[in-house]
């Protein structure tokens, strides 16, 4: 499939997908984010091991087109958010293999939930991340209120929602927001091997951690045990785990085919 919005490709088992409106600082119009649905379909029906999460030009994503919702104004934005944002949302939480983020630029209002709904997150030196949504008059969204209140915790996460202030991708990386800032022209070089050695990893086991810390974020201490248990279940089936086995026996590193 072709896309109008996106840059989309699958290599070396890795998936890569490219917020592509540079000319609008990749920001969110309901095309770009029915794209992003149905890339991240293809995603989990490819082979896949790993997902990369980026944007073209000088910023990853700067939120809403607010172009687009002036042109069809007066909009509702409660249906904007369940129809468009939603979807693709709920698909990379579901996703069954690992995703890292390289945040290029800007990241800004629902762009931020996108750039920290991965599992490993990095920033370039000059990037850096705003909730600017009080600045406009409103309240974060997709996901926003979840994803920086469990990385940096109430206080935090209320002084940038309150503040709308730009958050530089070191201090970030301070707080907890995202896992790592690196130099600017480093940051594709390493978010791509990060993929790769991801993808190279026993894929099932790390598409059950991923679930499964979303169920320890929110869960009982009882709760996220019964979730462990089930999962080593099914991790211990895999014919990766057999490997491991094998391997350790035979005192050799193990070679996971993702199964």
């Amino acid at each position: 499939m072709s896309y109008k919005t996106l840059l989309f490709d699958l290599s070396d088992n890795v998936a890569m997908i490219s917020f592509n409106r540079p000319d609008r600082l990749n920001a969110l119009s309901i095309e770009l984010l029915r794209e992003l649905a149905a890339a991240l379909e293809a995603v989990a029906r490819s082979d896949a091991r790993a997902l990369l999460l980026t944007g073209e030009g000088r910023a990853f994503c700067a939120g809403a087109d607010l172009l687009e919702v002036q042109a069809q104004w007066p909009m509702d934005l409660k249906h904007l958010l369940n129809t468009y944002y939603l979807p693709p949302i709920q698909a990379l939480a579901e996703l069954k293999i690992p995703v890292v983020t390289a945040i290029n630029g800007l990241a800004a209002g629902a762009g931020l939930s996108f750039a920290l709904s991965a599992d490993i997150v990095l920033a370039a030196q000059s990037s850096y991340l705003m909730l600017a949504f009080a600045n406009i008059g409103l309240v974060p969204d997709a996901g926003a209120t979840w994803f920086v209140a469990k990385a940096v915790g109430r206080m935090k996460a209320l002084e940038m929602a309150l503040t709308g202030d730009k958050v530089p991708a070191q201090k970030a990386e301070q707080i907890g927001l995202i896992t790592r800032a690196v130099d600017d022209e480093a940051l594709m070089d390493e978010a791509r091997s990060l993929a790769r050695k991801l993808a190279e990893r026993p894929t099932v086991a790390l598409g059950l951690i991923r679930q499964q810390f979303r169920t320890g974020l929110t869960g009982t201490l009882e709760e996220t045990f019964a979730a462990e248990a089930e999962n080593q279940g099914v991790a211990g089936a895999t014919a990766d785990f057999a490997e491991a086995v094998a391997a350790f026996g035979e005192k050799r590193p193990p070679i996971f085919k993702g199964k």
